[in-house]
């Protein structure tokens, strides 16, 4: 008998069984339908010996003193501040997000204070009476050529919409700098797990409470395996039989290759913003991990409309479609609704990892421990997991 079900072994689903197990003693089960833990953050070495990200790049960075020092229970972290250059159809390099460094260098000119920089700005922003889309955010901050050099085409090849289609939230996660801060992110704690993020997750389901089952579905245990409650972190849609139609999604294609140099390119990442390459951007591992090797490997990226699902599309119908899941999902008794999927939200991997504390601080103060209804009845106790 297991006091929990938890769908998905990623962040959200880590971050509630181990808190499970260790706070309340309860015995948790952990299934993953992929063959690994640790979700999209999941690594391994290559056959080069390059620890590398099989679902792309994985920063971690947060402003949450909370969520840094909770997940540094199960790791030691290596400062790593993410750089990001953008390579333009002339073949220039130049910071994104938008700094003074990129207005100078695109435009030949050398502007040495942020006030010069905002009144470049100023002078190129449109008005935008009403701002709803995320073309908005960027024209009337700082102008069109800036938004169809670095935001229409990278985004068209993202989400498969203009920037006109898509809700303010997209462009409004990108900011615009008038100083010549490069780092891609701001927050307070920035690093890197030192030993890769899968070996942070052994460790947090590395205890006696915790099965974890991976290669495995939920219909392979739903009504086999008897458990008294379930931690969701699939597609909301998909645990209700897409019974109000498919909720919609952006997935991605990776191309990992490994070369025979020592470096591909000057950053971890390098954005192809323009429409005259199929891909988004291109990412080399030895910057965020800091390994010292004679090869080294990259990861393109293609986005795509089919495949697993990864960012939530931002547009209202898919918000209104999302509102009947989420009212289904609060009907539901003894499930519990957590993480990116399961919440039709495009969040930060720290942003999940809070989400699942504050899950579980609810759950303390609603749920008593080992009570419950009657559990599924286990069909076939051949079934039954037996440890990790």
């Amino acid at each position: 008998m297991f006091d929990w079900l938890v769908v998905g072994a990623g962040f959200a689903g880590a971050t509630l069984a181990e808190r499970l197990a260790t706070v309340r003693g309860e015995r948790v089960l952990v299934i993953d339908r992929r063959d690994h833990i640790a979700g999209n953050a999941y690594d391994e070495q290559d056959a080069a010996g390059i620890l590398m990200h099989r679902y792309g790049p994985h920063i971690f960075h947060t402003n949450s003193d909370a969520v840094f020092e909770h997940l540094s229970r199960f790791t030691k972290w290596r400062a790593y501040e993410h750089r990001v250059l953008a390579k333009l159809a002339d073949g220039k390099l130049v910071p994104m997000p938008i700094n003074r460094t990129t207005v100078n260098r695109m435009n030949d000119l050398s502007l040495t204070t942020e006030e010069e920089v905002e009144a470049f700005f100023n002078e190129r922003a449109e008005k935008v009476d009403e701002i709803r889309s995320s073309e908005d955010v960027v024209v009337s901050r700082v102008g069109r050529h800036l938004y169809e050099t670095f935001f229409r085409g990278y985004t068209r090849k993202q989400w498969g919409l203009d920037p006109s289609e898509l809700d303010k939230s997209v462009t409004s996660r990108v900011p615009t700098r008038a100083n010549t801060d490069d780092r891609y992110f701001t927050d307070t704690h920035q690093f890197m797990p030192l030993d890769g993020y899968t070996a942070m997750f052994k460790r947090m389901l590395d205890h006696p409470n915790i099965t974890v089952i991976t290669g495995t579905d939920y219909s392979a245990i739903k009504g086999k395996v008897p458990y008294r409650r379930t931690i969701w972190t699939g597609p909301v849609d998909e645990f209700f039989g897409f019974e109000h139609g498919k909720l919609p999604y952006r997935s991605l294609t990776f191309k990992h290759e490994t070369l025979d140099q020592e470096w591909y390119q000057p950053c971890g990442t390098v954005n192809y913003p323009g429409e005259e390459v199929p891909f988004t951007r291109i990412s080399e591992y030895k910057h965020l991990t800091g390994q010292v090797a004679d090869k080294t490997t990259i990861t393109t990226e293609f986005p795509a409309a089919e495949g697993d699902p990864y960012y939530p599309v931002p547009r209202p119908e898919n918000a209104a479609l999302y509102k009947r899941y989420e009212a289904m999902a609060d009907a539901t008794p003894d499930v519990w609704f957590v993480g990116r999927l399961a919440t039709y939200r495009y969040y930060n991997m720290d942003q999940v990892v809070a989400q699942a504390l504050a899950t579980f601080r609810r759950i303390e103060a609603s749920v008593p421990v080992g009570a419950a209804e009657d559990a599924p009845v286990l069909a076939d106790p051949a079934l039954a997991p037996t440890g990790d």
